[in-house]
């Protein structure tokens, strides 16, 4: 029946959930299942009713961060890491954040499960990670996960339709588009991308009347609140959006994309805790890392799948980052040409652009 939800609104409930601090369901087709909860936003009183539970829990965390914590990830993607009977609280948040890992560094020795089978701790980091929270999960095992989620009005996903929906790009619909002078043109217009799994919006910037049939110069930029709208010194992306679109005026055609994908797609509240990182010693790649994140989880095929709906095959593409352009190409979308952006660069971030370059392979 229509009236139900499908696969991709289950998943947008569970990511909501999981950000209040309510428990999850998942469920696998041989009949295992697991309670989840995202280490971030767990509470005292629902750990002590987990462990109420009789299981032993497990913290699922990213190798990455079982590197930092020299835990074992028998799992190569992630460790199942088994919670001491005396754990509580304090202890799950300081392995899930590493916050404070340099003034108390021993956390363990901590014991890492090695049987059985990871596909659902691996769903539950998954979803945490759409969620935008720390990459941390407790997940405890359960006999009858259906029965379970019916008793506790808890949402449930199953693995086999819930992986790949994660793994793909959610489809996007045009909303609405309007005229938008702007300072660098008064022929601006902006257009309003909305995509079918919940997620935040994106927008496109169209300056001129861009011949469909020329390659137009174009530009993906990711979200930066602290550098487009406060003016930050730490990173180069404000400078980078103006001087994109004064580029884009003086020429009189453009399409700059605003991706809705902050601090490289971890969110703003990540992106914070690896700036604190930064100010402990350790470069922006090391702090993502630390973190239990991969150096970019940004997704830049919405950015190919706007600029195809909107009648654009080629580009010249503004950018210091080869990624970019590999990632165009692959889906349908040609760079004739690579347009050097670079603008921005001070005192304060000057080492952060030298580890995008060495690190990251961006071309500075």
């Amino acid at each position: 029946m229509s009236l139900s939800p499908d696969i991709t609104e289950i998943i947008a409930r569970a990511r909501s959930d999981l950000r209040m601090g309510v428990p999850v369901v998942l469920c696998a087709a041989d009949g295992s299942a697991a309670l989840v909860m995202a280490a971030e936003t767990l509470d005292g009183q629902r750990l002590a009713d987990l462990r109420a539970l009789g299981q032993t829990p497990v913290l699922a965390i990213t190798a990455r961060r079982a590197a930092t914590l020299k835990a074992r990830a028998y799992d190569g993607d992630l460790a199942r890491v088994l919670l001491p009977p005396d754990a509580r609280l304090p202890w799950v948040l300081a392995v899930a954040d590493p916050a404070d890992d340099l003034k108390t560094p021993m956390k363990g020795p901590l014991q890492t499960q090695r049987d059985g089978d990871a596909g659902l701790h691996r769903l539950a980091l998954n979803l945490v990670k759409s969620a935008r929270l720390l990459p941390a999960a407790v997940v405890l095992t359960l006999t009858d996960g259906e029965e379970f989620a019916a008793r506790h009005g808890l949402t449930r996903v199953t693995l086999d339709q819930a992986t790949p929906q994660l793994m793909r790009t959610s489809p996007l619909h045009p909303v609405v588009s309007a005229r938008l002078p702007l300072e660098v043109s008064e022929a601006g217009r902006l257009h309003i991308f909305r995509p079918e799994d919940g997620g935040e919006e994106h927008y496109a910037i169209e300056i001129g009347q861009p011949d469909r049939a020329v390659p137009v110069l174009a530009r993906l930029h990711s979200a930066c609140f602290t550098g487009d709208l406060m003016g930050s010194l730490k990173c180069d992306c404000g400078p980078q959006l103006r001087g994109a679109l004064l580029q884009m005026g003086t020429e009189g055609a453009g399409v700059l994309l605003y991706l809705n994908q902050e601090g490289r797609g971890i969110g703003l509240a990540n992106k914070m805790r690896a700036y604190s990182l930064q100010d402990q010693g350790f470069d922006t790649v090391e702090a993502n890392h630390r973190l239990g994140f991969e150096d970019d989880e940004r997704d830049f095929r919405i950015g190919a799948r706007i600029l195809s709906l909107m009648g654009f095959s080629s580009v010249r593409l503004l950018t210091n980052n080869p990624a970019k352009i590999t990632m165009m190409e692959d889906n349908h979308i040609k760079v004739v040409e690579r347009v050097p952006l670079k603008l921005g660069e001070n005192a304060h971030n000057h080492a952060y652009l030298a580890t995008k370059a060495s690190k990251s392979g961006h071309l500075l």
